[in-house]
């Protein structure tokens, strides 16, 4: 989630079957729509020499796109082939406006299974991902090594104890963002589920545990009271501004971290509670889809055109520019060899888990209790089983 794990709000979509597709009816043009910018652009020209096709590209920032695509459902207009949030598949595929790709030979054979969870809405395949990002802990070299850590902590305690002992003047241990966002849902999530929490119910007491973890992280001192208001970028202006030893994050912000000649930093994945827990972290990153434009010619072009984004060589190919994970296992680990950066997102991935998994179209209501009950914890309102038991009860 480059900032991916913006889940979006309740929607309601016009179905768009015979609808006609946007821009130009040549049965041999394509009309893509992302918000990724212009460095994704040769790997879609790419597949659209392969696939026979010629395409227009229409980038439209973040926040925009899903009111876009709600006006193009309306108007009839949606483009032939769409990128979305992952999160976002089930509500688009619930109102009918996305075709099936195995339609078009399309399948998610060979990849994670979280990524074909991600596309999958009431048992059929609507989206798939080339590439995926994930959570892990960056942290400072030189700041461990003054604090004579010589190996990452591998369990909360060991996360807490030194946290504890790279605080400073000027300096926390830990830092993440616990915002009243979908991006503080999104941090929370490896610490609730990789100690078997589950947004199907907030107040086990596995989550309680998690959400105790990181009170007792800002108790000690070792996390700022400043994290409530901070986004996944403040953290990382923190690290690099050497406010914070640990911060977590996705890969997508490895192109800025290695702009800093004068920090020394590395990787390495989310400690558990107990060390023989697996670390289960969520799934980001973006999906292609194929919409329901009623031209049956130009769909079975997206859906070849699809089909291509999603090959092997493809998959490489975005997560050098993406600086994500390939949603194929054997990929992914090709990637980590050529980017040693990558290396903790790679083995993260594996046990990753979708957002929308158990919930579907409903996470967003549970994504919004889950950041609500970590800001009544953190903010001292109420002790964590009873701020979870308040937006646990929220409608």
């Amino acid at each position: 989630m480059a900032v991916a794990a913006a889940a979006l709000a309740p929607l309601t979509l016009t179905a768009c079957a015979g609808a006609a597709a946007s821009g130009t009816e040549s049965p041999n043009t394509l009309t893509i729509q992302d918000y990724y910018d212009e460095a994704q652009d040769p790997i879609y020209h790419s597949c659209a020499r392969s696939t026979g096709v010629s395409i227009e590209i229409s980038h439209v920032a973040g926040p925009g796109l899903i009111p876009k695509v709600l006006q193009q459902s309306s108007s009839r207009t949606l483009p032939d082939v769409l990128m979305l949030d992952n999160p976002d598949v089930q509500q688009i595929a619930e109102s009918g406006a996305l075709s099936p790709l195995s339609d078009y030979g399309v399948t998610g054979e060979g990849m994670v299974p979280a990524v074909v969870q991600a596309g999958t809405y009431a048992g059929k395949l609507y989206g798939l991902a080339p590439a995926v990002n994930t959570l892990s802990i960056f942290y400072n070299q030189d700041l461990f090594r003054q604090a004579g850590i010589t190996t990452p902590p591998r369990t909360w305690d060991e996360l807490r104890a030194a946290a504890r002992r790279l605080t400073g003047p000027g300096r926390y241990g830990f830092a993440m963002s616990t915002i009243n966002t979908y991006e503080g849902t999104w941090q929370f999530l490896p610490f609730m589920w990789g100690n078997g929490g589950t947004e199907q119910d907030i107040t086990t007491p596995a989550t309680e545990q998690a959400l105790r973890f990181l009170v007792d992280l800002q108790n000690d001192g070792s996390m700022s009271r400043s994290s409530i208001i901070w986004s996944q970028d403040d953290v990382i202006d923190q690290f690099i501004a050497g406010k914070a030893a640990m911060v977590v994050n996705g890969p997508w912000q490895i192109p800025a971290l290695r702009e800093q000649q004068d920090v020394k930093w590395g990787a390495f994945t989310i400690p558990e509670r107990d060390a023989a827990q697996a670390t289960v972290a969520p799934l980001g990153g973006e999906v292609f889809t194929v919409p329901r434009t009623g031209n049956q010619a130009r769909m079975a072009k997206a859906g070849q055109f699809v089909k291509c984004l999603v090959s092997p060589e493809k998959q490489l190919e975005t997560a050098r520019i993406k600086q994500n994970v390939p949603s194929n296992p054997e990929v992914a680990e090709q990637a980590g060899k050529e980017n040693p950066a990558l290396a903790p997102f790679v083995t993260t991935v594996r046990t990753a888990r979708s957002r929308t998994a158990l919930l579907g179209p409903d996470w967003p209501k549970a994504a919004t209790k889950i950041y609500n009950a970590v800001q009544i914890a953190l903010t001292g309102k109420a002790a964590p089983a009873e701020a979870l038991r308040q937006a646990q009860g929220e409608q």
